[in-house]
């Protein structure tokens, strides 16, 4: 993914599937007594850099993992570091639950709880198995500078303006200083007059003509 943040190498990780006998073991017998629904975990207090692609590099070492989805601010999207997994096996799911819940992994001790089939709604997976990508700020910025505004907006916006160059003036002249600000000023007065003068009359009903 293309992150700025730095991701953790799921490689160097221990395989708690492989070297733990005892979690082997519940998963051979798992394997052998399949079941038909899927089991949906709730993760907590994951590790800085472990997102997306290395939660399932992960996880997998114990099953199928067919959705998940970390949570993510909506403004920055950095993660919230708590994730939703879902296994193809119900019985998968409650093994990987009883073994990660409390495991240290990279200095953060895991909060794993298996989430009740009535606890999961559809909304959930909004987003799930997507590969997040940043977008670069300056980007982000020029969009919202360059989006179209409402006459609300407008107004709002001169109104601002005007508030700011009458602070502007005042600390001129509060120094001595005298400036024909708005000779220079991004709005006058007397255009933002017209401009909202306009928009009233725009907005005033029209009377039907006999």
């Amino acid at each position: 993914m293309n992150l700025d943040e730095s991701t953790i190498d799921v490689g160097k990780l221990p395989t708690i599937a492989k070297d733990d006998e005892t979690v082997q073991r519940k998963l051979e017998k798992a394997k052998r007594q399949p079941t038909s629904d899927r089991g949906v975990l709730y993760i907590g207090r994951l590790p800085h850099g472990f997102y997306e692609d290395q939660l399932k590099a992960y996880f997998s070492q114990f099953g199928d993992v067919t959705r998940l989805r970390i949570s993510r601010n909506k403004k920055t999207g950095k993660s919230k570091h708590y994730a939703f997994l879902e296994f193809d096996s119900s019985a998968v799911a409650q093994i990987v639950a009883d073994t990660m819940d409390n495991y240290l992994l990279m200095g953060h001790i895991l909060r794993c709880k298996v989430i009740p089939k009535e606890e999961v709604h559809a909304a959930l997976w909004v987003g799930a198995n997507r590969k997040w990508r940043k977008v670069p700020l300056d980007r982000v910025t020029r969009v919202n500078h360059n989006k179209e505004r409402t006459e609300e907006e407008q107004q709002r916006a001169a109104k601002r303006l005007i508030k700011r160059q009458e602070k502007k003036k005042q600390r001129l002249s509060d120094m001595g200083i005298k400036y024909d600000l708005d000779a220079v000023s991004y709005v006058s007065k007397l255009i933002f007059s017209a401009v909202l003068q306009l928009t009233l009359v725009q907005k005033m009903p029209k009377q039907a003509t006999v």
